[in-house]
């Protein structure tokens, strides 16, 4: 069934403890995407939760529970009020204690087999062997069970993944032991198969850690905005209410101290807002009555009122949490080659397994040798590595964005924001701040403003906040203007008293081109013209984009001669004036045909195409809401550092990736055909193997220093 913009979908959140890989989170995926009635299914790996839009006349959450037991998950509905981070702690915790129960019986093991190795004999080796088997076999079903019951389910519902060669290579080495002690063999791997486990647990527990950070530091974030707030009622009492019984029309007070509890306009009072949390700026913001604020800002100084505008999944806050969980949900084309190649890995392992046996037991004849080189070769071939090798990096990078006030609204865009070769800037309100000062305008007392106030206020351009900000400021009432309807790319257009009146491009509202903006009412023509103050880091973003090997380009609605001056200021060569939005499409268009990888960077209603079509895109927070939608990476710093910032960080991510897929391929390049020649014991292999893993993991850490 199509699922067209007119169907009612709702939002679905499921718990799926046993998504532990990224091919798990796949298979999760599909599972939910092929059931009647849903439109997308998403899963959060780091949460382990799962997203799905459905229609509600076709299906239910109980349907969706059904689908993923029959293909061997549990799932459960999932309540990020009452799981979030208690789950994650719980998960923590429990691995955590696993560690520690493998660690104490590896090194009691590890001391008995000591005395085996010095040479113990007989009935003593024996007395050893069988006390080391006491001592290990409780251990591995205790810190065992998170890999023997993933790979329990995943065996029931006729599929593999990671855990099911672990788990055959641990039970292997521990009843392999077990037989050995039976028959008084002269060796015993007991401390094999929980060394193994403990060096598992040790790397699940820092990819558990690492991919934690990210939805950590969001989830802090959001409990920044408390649990209840004053509210003021109509007739000036107070009463304290819960957060989530706050409804936008509703005034609360703000001591200083506080954190503002929902997004709003102050109504009263004057104070300064610390917005460091929002905004990355560590400097104090005065703000007074008018003043937009956010959830989770601090107020520092002065007793406030502020009047309710969006509160609960409304908010920016939330907005940022939603663009950090879909960030660790996305992924690129270079996970899709992890998923793939560990999809195809595992079937592998157990061929080069048994290959090994039958190819050792026809040279020798030795049942027991054979199956020890086995077990070894299973152990060592374990793709724990190459299936950390993308997801670390990704969430690692995703946390350290999030501290620099960049969110990602598909994480599959930071491996595209890698690639680009060309950064395309939009002009106002990107380059240059987004409220261009006001130079020349008509007299107050003009009886244009009224007409200009109207249309502006129905506009969220630079240019048309600017003229009803200064309308405001003068005190004009605007015009009972009707029919509004803005024209991207050109302006705003209404009706008064019957008849048409118009703001916005020159050449569009009168017969003239020229600068700035017209406005045309009742046969008559006003001007309105601009100055624009280049953004904060705009020329040292651009001279460090140049720096990098990337070509720069501004495409701009704008007018030839105001191009040109931002063009001069920031040393970009190429810049294109009066381009409307199809434009700037056909532009970005071309310079795909010719191979070309564009950024697009832009905050305008006129931009949303260019931003949806371009390699990559980036968008301040102050941008429309079309064009944050459109947008990969939203920033919400004054300055424009946050691009050259995200492309290095992008560009470090793909070069940590990389750099962690040949630590897998060189391990296994030289890991495997040793334990196919019998020179690696399961010990030797259960080292090696988990060694590979925290290598990668380590190495994906260093992307929380500076380079």
């Amino acid at each position: 069934m199509a699922f067209d913009r007119h169907t009612h979908l709702d939002r679905v959140d499921l718990l799926v403890p046993g998504m532990t890989c990224a091919g798990c989170m796949s298979k999760v995926e599909r599972c939910l995407s092929s059931c009647a009635g849903v439109a997308a299914a998403r899963a959060n790996l780091s949460a382990h939760t799962v997203s799905a839009e459905i229609d509600p006349e076709r299906t239910d959450p109980e349907a969706l529970v059904t689908a993923l037991s029959s293909a061997g998950y549990d799932a459960r509905p999932y309540d990020p009020s009452l799981h979030g981070m208690s789950a994650g702690e719980k998960i923590g915790r429990g691995l955590l204690l696993r560690i520690g129960v493998a660690g104490f019986a590896a090194m009691n093991v590890m001391i008995l087999s000591i005395s085996v190795w010095s040479g113990a004999e007989g009935s003593t080796r024996d007395l050893l062997h069988w006390i080391s088997g006491l001592i290990a076999l409780p251990a591995v079903v205790y810190a065992g069970q998170p890999f023997f019951q993933s790979a329990f389910k995943a065996l029931t519902a006729r599929r593999l993944n990671m855990d099911v060669p672990i788990s055959l290579a641990v039970i292997l080495a521990a009843a392999n032991s077990v037989a050995e002690t039976l028959r008084s063999g002269p060796q015993a791997y007991f401390d094999a198969a929980v060394m193994l486990l403990f060096f598992l647990l040790i790397g699940r527990y820092l990819e558990h850690r690492t991919r934690a950070s990210a939805r950590s530091a969001a989830a802090e974030l959001m409990a920044m905005t408390g649990r209840t707030a004053l509210r003021v009622l109509p007739d000036g009492a107070r009463e304290i209410v819960a957060i989530n019984a706050l409804q936008t029309g509703m005034t609360v007070e703000i001591a200083p101290g506080e954190r503002i509890p929902a997004d709003g306009t102050l109504i009263s009072g004057q104070t300064e807002i610390d917005r460091s949390l929002i905004t990355g700026e560590s400097l104090p913001e005065l703000a007074a009555v008018g003043a937009e604020v956010h959830a989770g800002m601090l107020n520092l100084t002065g007793a406030v009122q502020l009047r309710v505008t969006a509160t609960s999944d409304d908010t920016l806050l939330a907005e940022i949490a939603r663009m950090v969980d879909a960030a660790e949900r996305g992924r690129g084309r270079l996970d899709r080659l992890a998923d793939r190649a560990a999809r195809v890995y595992v079937p592998v392992v157990h061929l080069l397994a048994a290959t090994a046996f039958v190819g050792w037991y026809a040279a020798q004849g030795d049942a027991h040798a054979a199956l020890q080189i086995a077990v070894a070769v299973l152990i060592v071939t374990c793709p724990c590595a190459l299936a950390l090798a993308v997801p670390t990096v990704h969430t690692i990078a995703s946390a350290r964005l999030f501290k620099q006030g960049i969110f990602l609204k598909d994480g599959s865009e930071l491996e595209r924001l890698a690639n680009v070769d060309m950064v395309v800037f939009d002009k106002t309100g990107t380059l240059t701040s987004a409220e261009p000062d006001l130079v020349e305008a008509p007299e107050a007392h003009d009886p244009a403003w009224p007409a200009a106030a109207a249309l502006a206020a129905a506009s969220r351009h630079p240019l048309s906040r600017t003229i009803a900000r200064e309308a405001k400021h003068l005190g004009i009432t605007p015009a009972p203007v009707t029919k509004l309807v803005e024209h991207p790319g050109f302006g705003v257009e209404g009706e008064l008293e019957g008849q048409t009146v118009r703001l916005g491009r020159t050449g569009w509202a009168s017969d003239t081109d020229g600068p700035g903006v017209a406005l045309s009412f009742a046969d008559k023509i006003a001007h309105f013209h601009f100055g624009e103050t280049l953004r904060h880091n705009a020329q040292e973003t651009c001279d460090e984009l140049a720096e990098r090997g990337l070509d720069l380009a501004i495409l701009s609605g704008d007018q030839a001669g105001a191009v040109r001056s931002v063009a001069n200021a920031t040393g970009i060569e190429t810049a294109k004036a009066a381009m409307l939005p199809a434009d700037k499409l056909a532009w970005l268009e071309a310079r795909r045909s010719e191979g070309r990888r564009v950024l697009m960077v832009g905050d305008g209603l006129n931009d949303s195409p260019a931003l949806a079509a371009a390699h990559c895109s980036i968008s301040p927070a102050s941008a429309s809401d079309v064009a944050k939608t459109a947008a990969g990476f939203v920033f919400t710093s004054d300055g424009l550092g946050a691009v050259a910032d995200a492309h290095a960080v992008a560009r470090l991510a793909r070069r940590r990736m990389l750099q962690s897929f040949g630590i897998a391929a060189v391990y296994n390049a030289i890991a495997i055909p040793m334990a196919m020649a019998g020179l690696i014991t399961p010990l030797i292999a259960a080292c090696a193997m988990s060694g590979s893993s925290i290598l990668v993991i380590l190495n994906a850490l260093r992307l929380r220093g500076r380079s």
